[in-house]
């Protein structure tokens, strides 16, 4: 018997990090961050499973997980060997719902609940392939790679014979590489000592744990107050000296002019990066920010929509780094497209992480881009977030200041049963308990 999808469960987690001021920034000073999480169940001998997400920061998380539902004709009684063995078919199916697609086009909750259902079914690809996301993506042919990417609006600056070509030439020397990479892991920053909630010592702590974890960069949150972003950015440099690398990060808070008197106000402190300084819809604003403030580079990403707007970015020269995130487009599909986009242009990628399992899925997007296209991690780190990793049946782990290589097979995107019991909003136990002891 052929076996296809028979269900696509969705849930609603949400965990209370707004209570301890955690993932605190100018622009969501108390988020709860949050995941609309997809499970596709098969009726498969094998009894796997594609685990998916994409994040959110609390309230509005249950729209997202309806939007997710609204997919779900599009993907039940599916053949899974075919799905599995083609996921750029279900990719552009979702993308080309008609009615759908009005309420983007490929931008927002709707695009965002097709990378995660996408990204399920990665997930149970690199399962049934027996593999980690990362070895099955650097394993596979480059000619089926670019038949993953839609190229539609991306011809003008990359066409697939590039592409196709961009992949052979990353090939070389990958044997070595993924030594290296078994061995020494993959560079990580890390963005915990610089939430905007946190106290000027909890940011000293946190500052010398980075420090005596073997993390090399770490970033700030800025954009509130510029006197209190001073004390803080001088707090920081104090503990961690001159040679270690600090970013700050604005979250999209300045318009170009403020992006640019503030950075050029912090400029005392050597920032290695600012990062969203301004709306991430404006490409010609951080074109304006990046001439203005060099050398502090300018990145973004993790708002970024789609990879039409990530080809305008980098047509534009308007970013030095290129942060994207695992579940804000429409999947691994459409991050292959971005990180071929990125090497075209010679821009390195240092994606957005942290959350609810970003940690856990970018991880694989860097070591396929590091193994199979870029071929240098020079200048590129993952950002690692200390926060929810326990509740991840293979959660990320670090090493002096690296990402170890994940061994397990799949997209490392599955929760454990409890957390799933506890979290689900807004009857889980936690949320069951906390309605009750909030009524008293």
């Amino acid at each position: 018997m052929t076996a296809r999808i028979t269900a696509l469960d969705t849930f609603d987690i949400r965990f209370p990090t707004s209570r301890e001021l955690d993932g605190s920034d100018a622009m969501n000073p108390d988020p709860d961050y949050s995941a609309a999480y997809v499970v596709v169940r098969t009726d498969a001998a094998d009894g796997l499973e594609g685990h998916g997400f994409t994040f959110t920061i609390g309230r509005g998380n249950e729209v997202q997980v309806a939007a997710i539902n609204a997919l779900r004709e599009h993907v039940l009684g599916r053949e899974v060997a075919a799905l599995c063995a083609d996921p750029g078919t279900l990719n552009r199916d979702l993308i080309g719902d008609s009615q759908l697609r009005w309420l983007g086009p490929e931008k927002g909750v709707m695009h965002m609940a097709i990378g995660a259902v996408v990204n399920a079914v990665w997930d149970l690809a690199a399962k049934r392939a027996g593999k980690p996301l990362w070895a099955f993506l650097a394993d596979a042919e480059p000619d089926w790679l670019v038949s993953q990417v839609d190229f539609r609006y991306l011809t003008d600056a990359l066409t697939p014979a590039e592409a196709e070509e961009l992949l052979r030439a990353g090939r070389r020397g990958r044997t070595e590489r993924e030594a290296l990479l078994r061995e020494r892991g993959y560079p990580a920053y890390t963005t915990s000592p610089g939430w905007l909630g946190y106290s000027d010592e909890k940011l000293s702590r946190l500052a010398r744990q980075a420090l005596a974890d073997g993390f090399t960069q770490i970033k700030l949150k800025v954009g509130a107050d510029l006197e209190d972003d001073i004390r803080r950015c001088r707090v920081a440099r104090q503990v961690i000296g001159p040679d270690i690398r600090m970013a700050v990060d604005a979250n999209q808070r300045w318009s170009v002019a403020e992006a640019i008197e503030w950075t050029k106000a912090l400029a005392e402190f050597d920032p290695y990066w600012i990062e969203e300084p301004t709306s991430p819809d404006d490409v010609l604003g951080h074109a304006a920010v990046r001439r203005a403030v060099a050398p502090v580079k300018v990145a973004t990403g993790e708002h970024v929509q789609n990879r039409i707007v990530f080809k305008q970015l980098l047509q534009a020269g308007a970013i030095d780094v290129l942060q994207l995130d695992s579940a804000r487009v429409g999947g691994v599909n459409e991050n292959l497209a971005i990180l071929l986009l990125a090497a075209k242009f010679g821009v390195p990628v240092c994606p957005h992480a942290g959350g609810v399992g970003l940690c856990e899925l970018v991880q694989h997007l860097s070591m396929f881009d590091y193994l199979a296209l870029s071929a240098t991690t020079e200048n590129r780190v993952i950002e690692y977030v200390d926060h929810l990793h326990e509740h991840f049946v293979t959660p990320v782990a670090l090493a002096r200041g690296h990402y170890l290589a994940p061994t397990a097979p799949g997209f490392s995107a599955q929760m454990h049963p409890r957390s799933l019991d506890t979290y689900r909003y807004p009857d889980g136990v936690f949320w069951a308990a906390d309605a009750l002891t909030e009524g008293r």
